[in-house]
């Protein structure tokens, strides 16, 4: 296509960092190369939403799920798409914008799944949806299949729930009904351990902000003192992270002298 031809030629002529090659480029791979793609495609539109919202771009995430990311996830059944569904959804309310009014068809595609526990990455994300939805009905139940689950099921995702997987979900309910200083408690301990329940780097990066965030609304000091500790950690993994600076900017604000 004359268009990627020239994209390519501009990104060799000119000096340009990653996050100006990933401006040029991701419009135009995504308009003419997702059209027909197959069970990635929700996911590739879920990541570049997760390239605007690190930019404090909300409109344009938004746009992003709203035109693809909810219409494939709702057509596809796939649970990968239901859970970048979820995921979004949440990171995109830790951030402070009211996605309110769309929880109620991302908890549709979960509600048959919730006493599934095949995967404890999969139970998170449909505790995020019962949660976003207010079905708290839906909540208690995931939180008490999978009591059972642990207690007579058995393999891999078994050992998984009980160390890490409820602990999770607990954490999210528990943030939900602003218990902060739960979700710190809840988390630190299995803070490590959280990979064990599936996803990617990326993916699983929501329960660090969740953490994160907990931690600064917690009325404990240590808490609090532990929120700056982890966004400096934040930081010194990945300088350029616009998100970070947001964060700090926001712990000071509130605790700051």
């Amino acid at each position: 296509m004359i268009e990627t031809k020239i994209m390519i030629c501009v990104c060799l002529c000119f000096p340009l960092t990653i996050n100006q090659i990933l401006s040029l480029l991701c419009p135009l791979f995504f308009c003419f190369g997702l059209k027909v793609c197959g069970m990635l495609a929700c996911h590739n539109y879920w990541h570049w939403a997760l390239y605007h919202i690190e930019k404090g771009q909300y409109e344009a995430a938004l746009d992003i799920y709203d035109r693809e990311v909810a219409v494939r996830a709702k057509n596809s059944g796939a649970m990968l798409d239901f859970v970048d569904n979820a995921s979004l959804l949440y990171r995109l309310q830790l951030e402070g914008i009211n996605v309110s009014e769309r929880w109620s068809s991302c908890f549709e595609e979960f509600k048959d799944h919730v006493t599934d526990h095949i995967l404890s990455f999969n139970d998170a994300h449909s505790m995020m949806s019962c949660l976003g939805a207010g079905q708290e009905r839906f909540s208690n139940k995931l939180l008490e299949s999978l009591q059972d689950f642990i207690k007579n099921g058995e393999g891999d995702n078994q050992r998984i729930s009980e160390h890490v997987g409820y602990k999770l979900c607990k954490a999210l309910k528990d943030y939900q009904d602003e218990e902060f200083a739960a979700v710190v408690d809840s988390l630190m301990p299995i803070r490590y351990d959280i990979y064990t329940i599936g996803g990617s780097n990326a993916q699983r990066d929501v329960f660090n902000l969740m953490l994160i965030s907990a931690a600064m609304k917690s009325p404990s000091n240590e808490h609090k003192n532990l929120a700056r500790s982890l966004i400096n950690e934040r930081k010194s993994l990945k300088e350029n992270a616009p998100m970070t600076d947001r964060l700090m900017a926001k712990w000071l604000s509130l605790h700051g002298e």
